[in-house]
């Protein structure tokens, strides 16, 4: 059904006019003369066959069919205001942006970014570093990456790594006064410690066959991965390494793994993301993007 309605610039002006009881103060607002809102006022008039005001000499009345008439228009205004927004607003100005707890961020992420920036070399990014047990604010973040099992309650988090544990140490370790040849040796040596990660060194040590004879509380402990992996680089102690973010350092040999056995966890990193209509026109382009290289980073084989 077709519909019938005035020019947008008349309803505009009697808007103006309307609020300010003004022709004057309305044509400063709206950057038009006076006169031209006194026409497209007296033009919208005719349109409605009613007169919206009363022209005092010094001042303006709203006739009760203007009082009647102007919350519609004024409502109609508003949400036309939020529809334009919501689809082409501040949104597509935005940087798309992605909060991510910074281990992760580090040792995983930025080594593939440059592989999204080549694919989509118009998209903008912003990463945000995020400390644990930060909550996901839609209205900041377009994407958060967090480490856990993925029951966030009334939030999507999609899987991003499957996760083994195994110690890693600097190569000095293997030699001096306390070798580490095998899992016992580890008593005489610091153990490294995250904060935040559920399944930890109990885990490993019990798979590993490790008495009582190592206190797996003690030791150092840090909120994040990347002091731990800096402290045993130095020599001063094992972190337990998880296999998405020793990648790199055990490739370059700064660190070593020295045991065979690493222990799958039930812990991973997720990306949690907002998919509602107010989402970056650019979110799922990051979010296939992310998730292929997730299934890369699982099997390898797939890129050859």
């Amino acid at each position: 059904m077709s519909r019938k309605l005035p020019p947008l610039n008349w309803l505009r002006a009697f808007e103006a006019s309307a609020r300010r009881l003004s022709f004057t103060q309305a044509a400063v607002e709206l950057n038009l003369t006076q006169a031209a809102i006194s026409k497209q006022v007296k033009l919208l008039e005719l349109y409605l066959s009613e007169q919206l005001f009363i022209r005092n000499p010094r001042s303006l009345e709203l006739t009760k069919t203007g009082e009647a008439y102007l919350p519609k228009v004024r409502d109609s205004f508003d949400r036309l205001a939020a529809g334009t927004n919501e689809v082409f607003g501040r949104r597509r100005s935005e940087m798309l942006t992605i909060r991510c707890l910074v281990g992760f961020s580090i040792n995983w992420l930025a080594p593939r970014l440059p592989r999204f920036m080549a694919r989509h070399p118009g998209v903008n990014i912003r990463i945000i570093s995020s400390v644990w047990g930060d909550e996901f604010e839609k209205e900041q973040f377009d994407f958060d990456i967090r480490y856990g099992v993925g029951n966030w309650p009334g939030l999507n988090a999609e899987r991003l790594t499957w996760e083994t544990i195994t110690p890693v140490c600097s190569p000095a370790l293997l030699e001096g006064e306390n070798p580490i040849r095998k899992p016992e040796d580890l008593a005489n040596h610091p153990l490294l410690h995250v904060l935040g990660y559920e399944e930890g060194w109990g885990l490993w040590l019990n798979a590993a066959g490790v008495g009582g004879d190592i206190d797996r509380g003690l030791g150092l402990h840090f909120d994040t991965s990347l002091i731990a992996f800096e402290v045993a680089a130095k020599g001063a102690g094992v972190a337990l390494g998880r296999s998405s973010m020793t990648e790199e350092d055990l490739a370059s040999g700064r660190l070593i793994a020295p045991f065979d056995l690493a222990v799958p966890v039930d812990e991973a990193f997720h990306l949690i993301a907002n998919y509602d209509e107010t989402a970056h026109p650019d979110a799922g382009l990051f979010r296939d993007w992310l998730l292929e290289e997730a299934g890369l980073a699982r099997d390898p084989q797939i890129r050859s």
